[in-house]
């Protein structure tokens, strides 16, 4: 142990200079990494520490220019010297907790570590507003598409997302990745009761069906708006289906059915952003 840490501090390494019984992490029995395995598996470990787990520079990157306050940031050890961990770091002005090579594989289910992780804090969801434009997911359960809905949505100036009890985990590792850093710019409520939720609403609600519907672009969706986008196999739930004012499809061409729900939900928020002149 002591040879790996004069070593480290023989590199003259600007982030282990002078800290005094810095040590690395050798076994996967170590308290915190035990912390981290549970917390990049298991649902009901970030719920209960109310903490995720960043992967990766860019997210952990995202995080901080969002004013984010990290809970503890590791490094592999072969990764110190990278130039983009190291630009990390000197922002982060905190030791990191060193871990092998060995040991920081069981963090990832990357099959290329990216090197670099960190806890953070899950923020408090806020309440549901009853004004402005809000993505309501109903029950999708993909992780890339929910990831890929947040992300399109903070570009598209949606004001929350809401998420019902069906949807996977926002803040998993794998909608994270996909989230792309959406998550530190856009208000989520989870294991909320959608139809409950938009009683307080107070403009319109649009859904995405192919019955019973007009066309997108002929639909008005200025103003106040809930658009609820359904899950990847039925689609919109019959209770929202009642509550919609407007009940919307993207025109396709003969022989295509539907779109991927991600890619529909892009659709329609931009051509929100195009009725209302440009991005709130």
């Amino acid at each position: 142990m002591a040879g790996r840490r004069d070593e480290l501090h023989g590199r003259n390494h600007p982030y282990l200079r002078g800290v005094v019984g810095m040590d690395i992490i050798e076994s996967r029995q170590n308290t915190l990494v035990k912390h981290i395995v549970k917390l990049a598996a298991q649902r009901r470990a970030r719920q209960q520490a109310a903490q995720t787990l960043l992967d990766g520079v860019h997210l952990i990157d995202a995080a901080l220019a969002a004013g984010l306050a990290l809970e503890r940031l590791l490094v592999m050890q072969s990764a110190l010297e990278k130039p983009e961990v190291a630009a990390l770091l000197a922002r982060y002005l905190k030791p990191p907790h060193i871990v092998t090579d060995q040991v920081f594989a069981a963090l990832t289910d990357l099959d290329s570590p990216s090197g670099i992780v960190a806890i953070l804090p899950i923020p408090a969801a806020p309440v549901p507003i009853g004004h402005g434009c809000v993505l309501l997911l109903d029950g999708v359960q993909d992780p890339g598409n929910v990831g890929a809905l947040l992300r399109t949505a903070a570009a598209a100036g949606v004001a929350q997302v809401w998420m019902n009890e069906g949807c996977a985990d926002a803040w998993s590792p794998k909608v994270l990745r996909a989230g792309m850093g959406a998550h530190f710019l856009l208000p989520l409520v989870e294991r909320l009761d959608l139809t409950d939720a938009l009683a307080n609403f107070a403009g319109k609600v649009a859904v995405t069906a192919l019955q019973d519907s007009q066309p997108l672009y002929a639909s008005d969706l200025t103003g106040d708006l809930a658009l609820v986008m359904g899950s990847e196999g039925r689609g919109v739930s019959a209770p929202l289906l009642a509550r919609a004012d407007l009940r919307i499809r993207i025109p396709m061409r003969a022989g295509m059915e539907s779109l991927n729900v991600a890619a529909s939900a892009a659709i329609c928020l931009y051509e929100r952003v195009r009725q209302m002149g440009g991005v709130p």
